[in-house]
């Protein structure tokens, strides 16, 4: 058991036994807790988050004696605000949003261009043996050194050189354009 919880668990357990200074200690801290609980919740509307905090108190109050002592307090008292949460956008008719704005990092650095060759490079890795693929995806991709990919996969230095080699001779055969011995001439 957490020193947080202990503690809120005593002081609960003092107030249901009439100790009215534990009762508001209780309160102060668990609103406390709860303001930044539901200000992550509904995005920073610090209206709506006092709002519920005093609901949820008030429902900590109200429905103090459903209490199982043997439980855990804090677990109890955030289902009550969790139902609190839920009741107020349920009212609101709606679910919670961050500003347009904010959502950049939902948005994708890349165009439609960029998926299609990161498909075509994933089929053309795909040819090759399991372990060749990830060390070509490793110094190619990803960018790590020839010595870091060795030791990744279990090469050798020397060992992982070879087998990059190897892979990109025949990634090229596969799909460099037909060389017919001799350059093209314009007219």
């Amino acid at each position: 058991m957490t020193d947080r919880e202990a503690h809120l668990k005593s002081l609960m357990m003092r107030g249901l036994d009439g100790d009215a200074a534990a009762w508001r200690v209780l309160l102060t801290e668990m609103g406390g807790h709860l303001r930044p609980f539901f200000a992550r919740r509904l995005f920073g509307d610090a209206s709506d988050a006092e709002d519920l905090v005093q609901e949820t108190l008030i429902a900590i109050h109200a429905k103090r004696a459903t209490w199982d002592t043997r439980q855990p307090f804090t677990a109890w008292a955030y289902a009550v605000a969790r139902h609190k949460l839920i009741d107020h956008l349920r009212r609101q008719g709606r679910r919670p949003t961050h500003p347009l704005e904010e959502a950049a990092e939902l948005f994708a650095d890349h165009t439609v261009e960029d998926g299609a060759a990161r498909w075509d490079l994933g089929r053309c890795l795909s040819l090759l043996p399991s372990r060749q693929r990830r060390l070509i995806e490793d110094v190619r991709l990803h960018g790590l050194t020839v010595a870091e990919a060795a030791d990744r996969h279990g090469y050798s230095v020397a060992a992982a050189k070879v087998s990059l080699h190897r892979a990109m001779k025949s990634l090229n055969a596969r799909f460099a354009p037909a060389n017919d011995g001799g350059a093209a001439h314009e007219d």
